[in-house]
């Protein structure tokens, strides 16, 4: 049929044409054959059809292929046409079809053929728009990924484009591919939203500030209009945009702050060549610091983790990524010093990063054994196998829970780092060439398991109700890969000795998120989803810090990065009290345990936990 259809056009396009060469005189068309010339030009147009398929494309998906198509089979039957033409020439010294006929008829027949599909697919998209409801939708950014993201959404028959906005003033007021370019301040977006009933917004401008991002959503969520993200085009599937990889938002878009900005000729230097050993290595800090420091080219990373199954999988992707820089992996404990020497004697690393650790305050309060086996006696394992191994570097990613700490986990934290910063202090005191031991604290860190996002996400998919410990509870928050990129440059930069700090920003209302993200999710929050407040947990803090009374800052060169100035402690008098530790683990004695915590660091106070009582106990003592 299209067939058809398309020689029908042909054969009006060289009948007009005729008619302008010969003036729209039928006489001079009779006396020329033009008859005849037109079935020739029909006759090898239906050859060059069938040679070339311009007849596959399906017409309601025109698009700019189909026209390179029509014009490429419009060329080749120019050039068959020329052909018997100078065949024809030779036998009768004339030409049977005139040179100028043939011209005008391949521009005719290219605006007839092309154009009547646009025609089509025009009425199909009408008319499937007019039995659906439409959603409207307005683009945020009038760049080309505007552009690309509107002919998707104008290939869906149940969404329209009402406009786009955009900052750039140059812009504002000009009609693009059809629809108007506003200006992008609240106010606007806001009448926008209300005058145009606006269902979605699409966000395409892909280095659109934090504050920017917050600034549309606030405006739509008060609307109820949902926002939308394109993903970056190296994300596109087999290069090309569709409809469904346009998501909604995450409330991580949200909380995310400017990319550090790293100085990567600095890290290569650090990293190239050298053998990395990460421990945790398959946990959401540990696996995001190995994919980072196997773009520096080491010469080996060794991954080490007793988590089986996570660690099977970080292996399989880097393998799959073809990395050059060997990799090897052990299922191990850190508090297996047999096996973890075995590991250090064979591979011999010259830097190891230190993410294993027990991390979840409410499990620890219950388990404080494992809190200290783990992140004191564990870490205490690793820093004298690094400095028997002649390791360069060891960097220990720690958490602001050990400023202040109200709960065993983040003491725990604590008394590594005071472990760690006197082994470095005492070996420096020595005077020879040793280990530089270096400590990083952390805030909550986003997507990471046992988060509270993914929390709120699981809760909001079941209906509700979301569970908030207390209305005025606070934290910090920073992206997986913000972290990690705040470890690699604390290695870079430290000499041994320090703990960096991480300029968090403001802290976030753990209230305040949890109804960003209902609404987020088209719910309303106390309506359609519930809050429900079930109280501070063991150990648990209203407000996280990152410094404690005593301590100050010294700036670096990074003005996102700070060094702690923290109380030093005597190397001999701390390691002999961690020794205590073993024999009181052995006991399972956790009033012992926890009251020795609580000598060492003095600011130790317990917070909604069974340990309060020490506390007490030492206040009247």
């Amino acid at each position: 049929m299209i067939v058809i259809i398309d020689l029908t056009f042909i054969a009006v396009s060289v009948f007009f044409a005729y008619l302008l060469r010969f003036n729209f005189s039928i006489n001079d068309l009779v006396a020329n054959r033009a008859d005849l010339g037109i079935l020739l030009y029909v006759l090898l147009a239906s050859l060059c059809i069938g040679i070339t398929g311009s007849y596959r494309g399906i017409i309601r998906y025109t698009g700019t292929q189909d026209g390179v198509r029509i014009f490429f089979m419009l060329l080749l039957n120019l050039l068959a046409v020329h052909a018997v033409n100078s065949i024809y020439y030779l036998q009768y010294n004339h030409y049977l079809i005139p040179t100028s006929v043939i011209y005008i008829s391949l521009l005719a027949s290219f605006l007839l053929l092309f154009n009547y599909r646009l025609l089509v697919k025009y009425f199909f998209s009408f008319y499937k728009r007019s039995l659906l409801r439409n959603s409207n939708v307005l683009i945020y950014g009038a760049g080309q990924t505007g552009i690309i993201t509107k002919h998707v959404i104008d290939s869906s028959p149940n969404a329209r484009v009402i406009g786009f906005i955009d900052g750039d003033r140059h812009k504002i007021g000009k009609v693009l591919n059809g629809s108007k370019i506003y200006n992008d301040t609240p106010d606007e977006i806001e009448r926008l939203l209300a005058t145009f009933n606006i269902d979605d917004v699409i966000i395409t401008v892909k280095n659109l500030s934090v504050e920017k991002k917050n600034e549309i959503v606030d405006v739509c969520i008060r609307n109820q209009v949902k926002v939308r993200v394109v993903p970056p085009a190296d994300q596109w599937v087999r290069g090309e945009l569709s409809l469904n990889q346009i998501k909604e938002i995450n409330i991580e878009d949200l909380l995310e702050r400017e990319t550090i900005k790293l100085q990567d000729d600095h890290l290569h230097h650090h990293l190239l060549g050298k053998r990395v050993l990460v421990t945790g290595a398959a946990g959401s800090i540990g696996s995001e610091i190995v994919r980072q420091v196997v773009q520096y080219k080491p010469q080996a990373v060794v991954l080490v983790d007793q988590a089986e199954s996570a660690l099977f999988e970080i292996d399989r992707i880097l393998r799959q990524q073809g990395t050059i820089t060997k990799v090897l992996s052990f299922v191990a404990d850190i508090n297996n010093e047999k096996r973890l020497e075995s590991i250090f004697r064979e591979y011999k690393p010259n830097i190891v990063f230190h993410a294993a650790a027990y991390k979840h305050v409410p499990m620890m309060e219950t388990n404080p054994s494992e809190a200290i086996r783990c992140n004191i006696l564990g870490t205490k394992t690793l820093a004298d196998l690094s400095v028997r191994y002649d390791v360069d570097q060891f960097v220990m990613i720690s958490t602001d829970k050990a400023v202040n700490p109200t709960n065993v986990m983040g003491c725990s934290k604590r008394l590594a780092e005071i472990y760690v910063q006197s082994l470095n202090n005492h070996l420096e005191n020595a005077g020879k060439r040793h280990t530089a031991f270096i400590t990083t604290r952390f805030g909550n860190v986003l997507g990471s398991n046992g988060s509270v996002i993914p929390l709120f996400k699981k809760q909001i998919s079941e209906g509700g109700p979301v569970t908030v410990t207390h209305p005025e509870i606070t934290r910090y928050f920073m992206t997986i890969p913000e972290a990690c990129r705040l470890v690699l440059e604390a290695g870079t930069m430290g000499k041994g000795g320090e703990i960096f700090l991480f300029d968090m920003g403001e802290s976030v209302r753990i209230l305040d998120l949890a109804k960003k993200m209902i609404m987020l999710s088209g719910f309303r929050p106390g309506k359609d989803i519930e809050i429900v407040f079930t109280g501070l947990r063991e150990g648990e803090k209203l407000f996280e810090e990152l410094l404690n009374q005593q301590e100050n800052t010294i700036k670096t060169h990074h003005e996102k990065i700070l060094i702690a100035k923290v109380k030093e402690y005597a190397y001999p008098e701390i390691n002999s009290y961690i020794e205590l530790f073993n024999d009181l683990v052995d006991e399972s004695n956790e009033l012992k345990m926890v009251a020795l915590m609580k000598e060492l660091v003095p600011e130790f106070k317990s917070n909604y936990s069974r340990f309060e009582i020490l506390d007490s106990a030492l206040q009247n003592s």
